[in-house]
């Protein structure tokens, strides 16, 4: 008995026009799928009542999804938190040019816990560079860019 792998994470949504305007269009990340959810056995899973769910997936460079769900015909109250919150959550991604990542999410509907990027100081990840975005509905997303990655890629992708 083991974990083998990585499948996805799921973010419950209220708009997913306006949720795929930041993972889509600000992140970049590409739609795999969108449907509608209807089976039974959803409603045993989750143990609730509702009507459908619509889903996209959305890949991940390196592999997994992070998966939007937008419950149809139920009661929907708002689940976002501060990080100190227990059971709050947060999904990271990798990044390169995070300055520029940043300005673009905030043009998608996003905004972000601190001012800017933080560089980070100590510890193991010295050097590297993070922000906490929270997308449409407060969910925080953290992007991570590597030690010694530009902050600046070029025309070509490649560092400046």
């Amino acid at each position: 008995m083991r974990v083998t792998g990585f499948f996805h994470a799921g973010v419950t949504v209220r708009d997913m026009e306006a949720s795929l305007r930041f993972y889509r269009d600000g992140l970049g990340l590409e739609v795999h799928f969108d449907r509608l959810l209807d089976g039974a056995y959803l409603r045993t899973v989750l143990a609730q009542q509702f009507t459908a769910i619509r889903a996209v997936y959305l890949t991940i460079p390196g592999g997994g999804f992070v998966e939007l769900l937008e419950y149809q015909e139920t009661e929907r109250l708002s689940a976002a938190s501060r990080p100190s919150d227990f059971g709050a959550g947060h999904l990271c991604l990798y990044v390169e040019g995070i300055d520029d990542m940043v300005e673009r999410l905030r043009e998608h509907g996003g905004s972000t816990r601190s001012p800017a990027a933080v560089d980070i100081t100590s510890g193991p990840n010295t050097g590297a560079r993070s922000v906490y975005a929270l997308d449409p509905d407060g969910y925080p997303v953290e992007l991570f860019q590597k030690p010694g990655r530009s902050a600046v890629i070029n025309q070509a992708g490649d560092p400046a």
